[in-house]
């Protein structure tokens, strides 16, 4: 199956073709343009330089959220326009679902962090869990050939322990210390930097941090996904497609607000006017001399 991926969920941009087991290409940026002025080249970049023909691709898989808001809607439009231009199907994978699949095979407890502003991060916990081979993990400090030879071959799937969500930092955190198995955590995502030193205050079991290499979205992890998601039959219509934001945008919120305050104060004014209207009946009238 050959899946054209999309992830803009956050500051990266990033296009990925897989077939089957295969990474044909990948493009991935993090740096201050916009996903408005780098997606699209992206995509024809890629196209270029493996000649593809976009008619061959059998899906078209996208980040489907939570992130970025901006970010979601140029994905979510791009994948969608391709999806009826092509008459493809889509399929949304969960950022933080994705995040979590570049640390495929660690025994660690995966804990992705995006930043979502407010003091908030989008998050989930994840573990990998051995679907297949002996049963006694292998060290990780053989050599994946070694590994094999002295254990067998081994296959694993991302089990996720607390779906993508919207919480403080200060709350993730303590499910991640209340979790009952042994283990350090792997954080990695754009939030790391920002909440790093909260952490250092907030956590009371060992964690580290997921290197560069790893550390935020790639296309390629939302391809491996969708491909999963493919075989149970997990696909729309690019009309049907509708990203997951998790909570409202900043301009919704402040509409919201607005409509809040805008009523709060018409209802004073009327309060305002009920009183006076009762204060001047209560007024006596002066009888005349």
């Amino acid at each position: 199956m050959k899946i054209l991926a999309i992830d803009s969920s956050g500051l990266v941009a990033s296009v990925a073709v897989t077939e089957d087991d295969n990474l044909i290409a990948e493009y991935t940026t993090n740096y201050k343009k916009t996903h408005s002025q780098t997606l699209l080249p992206m995509l024809d970049e890629v196209k270029k330089m493996i000649e593809l023909d976009l008619n061959t691709i059998d899906a078209i898989a996208v980040s489907a959220g939570p992130g970025s808001f901006t970010g979601l809607r140029i994905g979510s439009a791009t994948a969608k326009g391709l999806g009826l231009a092509l008459n493809k199907p889509l399929i949304g994978v969960p950022t933080v679902d994705a995040l979590a699949m570049n640390l495929y095979g660690t025994d660690q407890i995966i804990c992705p962090l995006m930043d979502a502003r407010r003091s908030q991060v989008y998050t989930g916990i994840y573990r990998f869990v051995q679907e297949s081979g002996n049963e006694a993990a292998a060290p990780a400090s053989l050599p994946n050939a070694a590994q094999a030879q002295a254990f067998g071959e081994v296959s694993y799937s991302l089990k996720v322990r607390e779906p993508q969500c919207v919480v403080p930092i200060e709350e993730i955190a303590e499910r991640l210390n209340q979790l009952p198995e042994d283990g350090g955590v792997i954080f990695l995502g754009d939030g790391v930097p920002v909440f790093r030193s909260r952490l250092a205050e907030l956590m009371r079991r060992p964690y580290s941090f997921a290197p560069a290499l790893c550390n935020r979205q790639r296309a390629s992890a939302v391809a491996v996904l969708a491909a999963g998601y493919a075989k149970e039959g997990k696909m729309v219509s690019a009309d049907a497609f509708v990203p997951e934001y998790l909570r409202p945008s900043q301009a919704e919120r402040e509409r919201s607000e607005a409509r809040k305050l805008a009523g709060a104060q018409a209802g004073d004014a009327m309060m305002r006017k009920g009183t006076f209207s009762k204060e001047k009946k209560a007024i006596p009238e002066e009888s005349g001399g």
